[in-house]
């Protein structure tokens, strides 16, 4: 099913979602927080095809971080041991 709704007048295809890379930088950090919020509702609650599709899409967006933000900044706090 596809949408031709939020991503800009792009087609949406609901079973794969927006390809992250073309994604601004608002709207990556947008699905990211939309997918952890929802994340344990999905855990507990959701059917399999729908857990295989958040741990898709929680891949795709994250590599897609990482691959903008390497040198991220890491809060010392965080870490539960010296690295």
């Amino acid at each position: 099913m596809t949408d031709p709704g939020s991503s800009g007048g792009e087609p949406v295809d609901f079973e794969i979602g927006v390809d992250p890379v073309g994604l601004p930088d608002d709207a990556l950090f947008r699905e990211l927080a939309s997918l952890y919020r929802t994340r344990l509702q999905t855990l507990r609650h959701g059917p399999d095809a729908a857990l295989e599709n958040h741990f898709r899409r929680t891949a795709e967006l994250e590599t897609e971080y990482m691959a903008r933000y390497p040198g991220r900044e890491i809060d010392p706090a965080r870490l539960t041991q010296d690295f």
